[in-house]
């Protein structure tokens, strides 16, 4: 085969794996001699520092992940003869740590996976430019999504904003060559052995931070954890569509923080679901398409950058939300989870403790920030950025859009999710709430989804006084339905 460069240096950003890596394969087919690194980027790790998040989970998780990559690339560079291979690991900022490293290995090349949320656009064009100030290429490929971009659009050649008639185009343009994995081992014997003093993977406290509870949850990390979750899952993936909604129930795949941080192949997970769904198998079906919704989000970030910041749909920026000292405390118990509603409560207790929230969950504290306590979706899609082990810019802010009613496809406006109805129809036997609020373990089920109605003598027997173990309801729901009905008028009139 011929190679077009001598050397090439793989960047590694949210593609932590060794198999099926667009980018590494394009690298090891073009260079005789291939390195991989990762850069702690400081310009990421700074600011949660700054807040004092020390410790933080998804950085556990990153510094978990690369030892994993690590040991992958020693063993691929070992089974082609190679001795002293593995990964670069350096912490800084990426464009100084990048085209230094660059310099250093005397590479004529970096070959990167795209990255199309905005702050990574950004970066990347920095690092490009100083790259190229040095004689040295960057060439990025898709490697995150199916479709990104533009490669999915409507006959008139514009995006979708509409979900169902996105993913009929999606699944009529895929192909097998889509799902196909990158063939790297076939031509691993590329890789280099690291240079003298690479000094390998540093640990947490070399890098400001300090371990989480992350190795008491069950969140395996790595390539082998998403390996794992994913084995797991395709046992169950048949009931999917029977069990996705119950957040006491096995249902998830729990593969969100891998897909993340691409430590699984998103073409292995949607070939594995595609499979699945042309033999007839309603599970695998559905959560094809969750995967479909991804890319149906970031191909909303891509072409409306603007999302960011404000409404997709812009009479929605009209809204005025609650503010104040009043607002600030009834953000303080959401984010808390001191609501009174037992159900947003539980959820708001399971970010808190394991940095997860089961999808459900996610639009019923999402609707109740915006729709029962009419405060600005931006707030909760902040705090969500801050603590979710699987936060993706694109996702989490079509999530929250949709929630507020503002995003793509959203719920109408006047759909406004009932906190204890919810609960009572996803979690029946109050199984959940009673995992994340022990002080209502006791509550008869029935009873459990809205302890301020339970009769004094039952809140007695169950050991509950209503203001001492658990707060009354911060708002009436009733009430503040028809307070967001008039709050959203402004976007009914716009129309």
């Amino acid at each position: 085969m011929h190679k077009t460069v001598d050397k090439a240096l793989v960047w590694l950003r949210r593609d932590l794996r060794v198999d099926d890596h667009a980018a590494l394969y394009h690298a090891l087919r073009a260079a005789r001699q291939v390195w991989c690194a990762f850069v702690f980027d400081r310009d990421i790790l700074e600011p949660l520092l700054k807040l004092g998040r020390q410790q933080d989970r998804r950085v556990e998780f990153i510094r978990d992940s690369l030892l994993g990559v690590d040991a992958e690339l020693r063993a691929l560079a070992a089974s082609h003869g190679i001795e002293g291979g593995g990964l670069i690991v350096r912490h800084g900022w990426p464009h100084e740590a990048v085209p230094a490293l660059a310099m250093a290995l005397g590479v004529q090349a970096v070959y990167a996976s795209h990255d199309d949320e905005p702050a990574a656009l950004g970066r990347d064009a920095r690092v490009r430019g100083l790259l190229a100030e040095r004689g040295v290429a960057l060439h990025t490929s898709k490697d995150h999504l199916i479709f990104e971009g533009s490669e999915v659009l409507t006959q008139g050649g514009g995006p979708f904003s509409v979900f169902t008639p996105y993913r009929s185009a999606w699944l009529k343009k895929l192909a097998p060559w889509y799902l196909k994995a990158y063939p790297v081992a076939h031509h691993a014997s590329a890789l280099a052995p690291l240079p003298a003093g690479s000094g390998g993977v540093p640990t947490l406290e070399d890098i400001g931070f300090a371990r989480t509870n992350l190795h008491t949850l069950r969140l395996p990390s790595g390539p082998a954890g998403g390996q794992e979750l994913l084995a797991d899952f395709l046992q169950r993936i048949d009931r999917y569509h029977e069990t996705r909604d119950f957040p006491a129930v096995k249902g998830p795949s729990y593969l969100s923080t891998h897909l993340r941080f691409g430590t699984v192949s998103i073409r292995r997970l949607a070939r594995e679901a595609n499979e699945r769904r042309v033999a007839g198998v309603r599970g695998a079906e559905v959560w094809l398409s969750e995967l479909i919704w991804r890319d149906f989000y970031h191909q909303v970030l891509h072409h409306h950058p603007r999302v960011v910041v404000h409404a997709f749909k812009p009479e929605y920026d009209r809204i005025r939300w609650e503010h104040g000292k009043h607002a600030d405390e009834l953000f303080a118990a959401w984010r808390e989870g001191r609501t009174g509603y037992p159900l947003v409560d539980a959820a708001m207790h399971q970010i808190m403790q394991t940095g997860y929230m089961h999808n459900r969950l996610r639009m019923v504290v999402a609707s109740f920030l915006c729709k029962d306590l009419g405060l600005d979706w931006r707030r909760g899609e902040a705090y969500f950025a801050l603590h979710l082990n699987d936060f993706d810019l694109a996702a989490n802010n079509g999530g929250w859009q949709w929630a507020a009613s503002s995003g793509c496809d959203a719920q109408p406006y006047f759909r406004i999710f009932n906190p204890v109805s919810q609960s009572e129809k996803f979690d029946p036997q109050g199984k959940f709430i009673r995992r994340y609020l022990p002080a209502l373990a006791k509550l008869p089920d029935k009873l459990i989804h809205a302890p301020w109605l339970a009769r004094p003598v039952d809140l007695a027997e169950a050991g509950v006084e209503l203001g001492r173990d658990y707060p009354l309801p911060v708002v009436d729901h009733a009430v503040a339905r028809e307070k967001t009905l008039q709050r959203y008028a402004v976007v009914k009139r716009a129309a």
